[in-house]
């Protein structure tokens, strides 16, 4: 097949690229740094250089393709501290150039990286940002086939807490305890997509992602036994203690409440009652994979 990718090399989209590489699939990378360039040819793929904000280029590097894999990344948009973003303007903003260009392109094969929470338009926070673009997906014709993939939390972002971690020896959050949820390793998001490629595309699908179910108290404990922060704890502050800490640190303020409105998605378990529903066979990659990596990280950066 020949595929195109949208999302750089970066946590999914490198590991994605070589899976389909190995399969004998043609592959395109698109990314918006020139820099890329010699990263995605050593792989075997052809690099596209250009935005997904800009439709006319994406309609060009769609054309031809046997299928084509949307993601939006958080990064690509800017800055969680930038104030004067619109998330959910630039979110809907990337989906209808999806829209546009697959229409122009022809194409009829699409997996798109959505999100937990996508299900539901109320009470998830600021994933409010995936349910709205499956829905702007959702207007593309009936005979382009779309398969959205909704990960759960990603073991990665927990490398996000690390200066919380290397100052206050601890996760501080507005959830936590002994409930066990659903995480995922970008590896098995990356190996489950590569399996779709090749399965048939019929319809709409929605198909979750997780690797792992663990408490918030049992990732602590698992990070303290991988480092020498063998005194790690999960602790849990009030809601509006969190808010305001996050904006004292100069987070945008839609962003603010909608982590704090997530966060209590997590603790009453909404978040995740269409997974449960729904519920996919586990990937590979364990928590205790997870923190054999995580001490790795930890220690380079002490």
């Amino acid at each position: 097949m020949n595929i195109v990718l949208t999302g750089s090399l970066g946590n999914i989209g490198k590991p994605l690229t070589e899976l389909l590489i190995a399969k004998g699939h043609q592959v395109k990378v698109i990314s918006s740094k020139t820099e890329r360039i010699p990263a995605i040819e050593a792989l075997g793929a052809v690099p596209l250089i250009g935005t997904i904000q800009d439709a006319d280029f994406l309609a060009s590097a769609f054309s031809g393709s046997d299928a084509v894999y949307l993601m939006e990344a958080w990064e690509a948009i800017g800055s969680v501290f930038d104030k004067n973003i619109d998330f959910l303007a630039e979110f809907g903003m990337i989906a209808s150039n999806y829209v546009a260009a697959i229409k122009r392109s022809g194409v009829t094969n699409v997996i798109h990286l959505s999100s937990i929470g996508a299900h539901s338009d109320k009470g998830m926070g600021s994933l409010l940002v995936h349910h709205n673009v499956e829905q702007i997906l959702q207007t593309l014709p009936e005979n382009v086939n779309i398969k959205f993939v909704r990960p759960v939390g990603f073991f990665s972002n927990i490398y996000r807490w690390l200066p919380m971690i290397h100052s206050q020896g601890a996760i501080i959050q507005s959830w936590g305890g002994d409930n066990k949820e659903p995480w995922v390793s970008p590896y098995d998001i990356a190996e489950m997509i590569a399996g779709e490629m090749e399965k048939p595309f019929t319809g709409r699908t929605v198909q979750y992602v997780a690797s792992d179910e663990v408490s918030p108290n049992e990732i602590a404990w698992a990070l303290a036994n991988s480092t020498d922060r063998t005194g790690l704890q999960w602790k849990v502050i009030p809601a509006d203690e969190l808010f305001n800490k996050m904006i004292s640190s100069g987070i945008n303020p839609w962003i603010a409440k909608g982590m704090v409105e997530m966060q209590q998605a997590q603790q009453d378990g909404s978040l995740y009652e269409d997974f449960y529903q729904n519920k996919p066979q586990l990937g590979k990659i364990k928590l205790e994979d997870f923190a054999k990596e995580f001490a790795e990280v930890y220690n380079k950066k002490q």
